[in-house]
């Protein structure tokens, strides 16, 4: 029996190992790849070259903000988009049932009428209960419907643009003046495009007044400092690893840029998932392969979304167990694309990728930890072993987010301060003693859910915030009026 279960520690040890050394190999193909694109991008697009005198060459953008009891963080929001350098654009506010002072925010703060327009709906959703128009700007626009979820805002909001591309931005979420036309730039590139994402930054920390971005800082809290880092790995070298071979399968549901009438073509967001953004973007996929149409989905590193991450367990506990679940409802229903003859890079790499590391990496890793732990209790693995296991694995992690962080000093250095980027080394190292673990524990709970809860029904996360980013408003009317800053200004004014 002894020999047993020797062998059986001896192949459980293969097994990690040879999962560990798969996954950290296709993480470190994704950084050298990402390495490689930024250094391009920031070659060719580090100067603003669209010439300003031709504003017509850029198309007309519908900005969408799906909000549900966002009293205290959508009006600062708004006032941001307002902002914008950019020729040609409407805001369109879509408040999914609020039981809050959301609606009536929005309505005495850009003096908002009632609107009798015209409803096309294409895409089926909750009933409309009343649309407002904004007198003081004629760009913005208010949709009141009734409860219905995220996705199913969305779909209204769809409904209501005039416009031939639509942007998708979080209620709590702040944009640089530059980052419209920024993430918009694909669709002029490139005919192709059905679709460009562009990054997202932790707000929680910074100060903002009027919707003005006035001081970039990190977090003082251990938590959103640790997400900070996660942010920079996810979208410094997860996103825009995968966006040369036209494999990105992820843009986020916080600032996205997508052809309208591609969305309609393939029913606009499924209700029935808790991740509409992504399996959206996996749909697109599969949908532009079956008719075999030439497209491209992009990730542009340098457009600037700021939102507020968690601050507290509960929260967010909740959004890692929600964006779990929300992973496998995407891939699995579009299994198909599994090694697809037609898949393309999406099928070979990204797919499969998705599946074997991100919805069950979680599992393995857990698993991984439980395993070495208990077989060197029972001294069926010598302590070497053991420990080196666990320096292979914290040792990784710790070097991925710090390549992350060099990412981000080689390209945008939104921390220049030695201080910050100390702090963010710091948060590298100990996110990874406890953090990671209990992040990966709530993935599971998430794919245990997803398995034997039933189907999702599309609702919002409720994450609590604390606003603490947002200054008193001054002379609002008189700041909006003003041209909006120049992109290079902000910059300098955030750092």
């Amino acid at each position: 029996m002894s020999a047993y279960w020797a062998d059986l520690a001896l192949y459980c040890q293969y097994a990690f190992f040879a999962y560990f050394i798969c996954i950290n190999s296709a993480y470190l193909a994704l950084h050298y790849v990402s390495v490689f694109s930024i250094v391009r991008y920031m070659r060719d697009h580090r100067a603003d070259y669209l010439p300003r005198n031709l504003p017509a060459y850029q198309p007309p953008v519908s900005i969408l903000i799906p909000a549900h009891n966002e009293e205290g963080s959508i009006v600062s929001t708004i006032r941001s988009l307002l902002r914008l350098d950019y020729p040609h654009f409407e805001v369109v506010i879509v408040s999914d049932g609020s039981t809050d002072a959301t609606v009536q925010e929005v309505i005495r703060e850009f003096a908002m009428v009632e609107f009798p327009e015209a409803y096309r709906q294409r895409i089926a959703t909750q009933r409309i209960r009343s649309i407002y128009a904004s007198t003081r700007h004629p760009n913005v626009r208010l949709v009141d419907k009734e409860h219905g979820g995220k996705a199913d805002s969305l779909n209204a909001g769809i409904n209501c643009v005039r416009y031939p591309l639509y942007c998708a931005i979080d209620a709590d979420c702040i944009l640089h003046p530059s980052s419209l036309r920024r993430v918009v730039r694909p669709f002029l590139e490139d005919s192709r495009t059905v679709a460009s994402g562009g990054v997202v930054r932790v707000l929680n920390g910074c100060t903002v007044k009027n919707g003005f971005l006035e001081k970039v800082e990190l977090p003082q809290k251990f938590l959103p400092q640790f997400q900070n880092v996660e942010y920079l790995r996810a979208f410094l070298f997860g996103r825009m690893g995968w966006s040369p071979g036209n494999a990105l399968l992820v843009i986020s549901g916080a600032f996205g840029v997508f052809h309208k009438e591609r969305v309609v073509a393939i029913g606009g967001y499924r209700n029935d998932t808790v991740g509409e953004d992504m399996d959206l973007v996996v749909r697109l996929h599969r949908k532009m392969h079956e008719e075999r149409r030439p497209y491209r989905i992009t990730f542009v590193p340098d457009p600037i979304c700021w939102t507020e991450v968690p601050g507290d367990i509960h929260s967010l506990k909740g959004q890692r167990v929600r964006w779990q679940r929300g992973l496998a409802e995407s891939l699995v229903p579009n299994a198909g694309m599994f090694f697809s003859r037609r898949g393309g890079t999406v099928g070979w790499l990204a797919y499969p990728f998705m599946i074997l590391f991100e919805l069950l990496g979680p599992v393995v890793e857990l698993v991984g930890y439980l395993a070495v732990l208990v077989l060197w209790w029972l001294n069926l693995i010598p302590l070497q072993s053991f420990l080196v296991f666990l320096f292979l694995a914290i040792g990784m992690g710790i070097m991925l987010s710090t390549n992350a962080i060099f990412l981000e000093e080689l390209s945008f250095q939104m921390y220049p301060r030695v201080g910050q980027q100390l702090r963010l080394f710091a948060a590298a190292v100990l996110e990874n003693f406890g953090y990671r673990q209990m992040v990966a524990f709530w993935r599971v709970i998430g794919l245990v859910r997803w398995l034997f809860g039933g189907r999702s029904r599309g609702k919002w996360g409720k994450i609590a915030r604390d606003g603490s980013w947002q200054q008193a408003a001054t002379a609002t009317h008189a700041v909006l009026a003003q041209p909006a800053a120049d992109a290079a200004a902000v910059e300098r004014s955030s750092k």
